[in-house]
């Protein structure tokens, strides 16, 4: 039996992603985004190409402190959205306003890399993006370091999500790792990736 590298989310179902699956944008990369980063900025090597190293969603569940189904109910979600199984994250320390107390479940994550990252980033620019209410493109704004974090207000953009099982609306934060050594670098390889954002083409 052919060893399974993980699994791909079709329809709210988690489906085997083959051995020696290659997705689209990996491929992409390999043959198109590499040579013309190499031609924009003039490397002189290949090893010096930027390249999207991980994603990493992050999803706030503020309503578990007083309803601990919610941090279950938010992590089969992400899970059905990514492909991926989600972990939950903890609270560091005590809050005595929001009556949050040290190690309680606050949120839960998911960290992609390989197959699974490309074919959510696949998924997220051709199918989700596109579902935001006025979509208009996405902020050029970096945090200096050549990484890139996207805010997302609704997770019923995403169609894995079946829209008559919520309980909840959640949003949850998209952050792009690259190996970019400035901004700049970074928003030609996330551009070139299909990312939509709002002064592409002004730059």
């Amino acid at each position: 039996m052919a060893k399974k590298e993980g699994a791909k989310a079709t329809g709210g179902v988690q489906q085997p992603v083959p051995a020696g699956y290659i997705p689209a944008l990996q491929k992409k990369y390999k043959e198109e985004i590499v040579a013309a980063l190499m031609k924009e900025f003039s490397y002189k090597s290949i090893m010096q190409v930027p390249r999207l190293e991980k994603i990493i969603i992050n999803q706030g569940v503020g309503g578990a402190v007083n309803d601990k189904k919610l941090i279950e109910v938010a992590q089969n979600e992400l899970t059905t959205i990514t492909g991926q199984k989600a972990i939950q994250t903890f609270s560091k320390k005590d809050i005595s306003n929001f009556k949050l107390r040290k190690g309680m479940p606050i949120g839960v994550k998911v960290t992609l890399r390989r197959a699974k990252m490309y074919e959510f980033l696949d998924r997220l620019v051709a199918v989700s993006l596109p579902r935001i209410r006025d979509f208009r493109g996405i902020s050029d704004k970096f945090d200096g370091r050549g990484n890139y974090s996207l805010g997302i207000k609704e997770q019923i953009i995403f169609p894995e999500i079946d829209i008559d099982k919520i309980t909840k609306i959640l949003g949850m934060e998209i952050s792009f790792v690259t190996t970019a050594g400035n901004d700049k670098e970074a928003y030609a390889l996330l551009r070139a990736f299909g990312l939509p954002f709002k002064n592409a083409n002004k730059k």
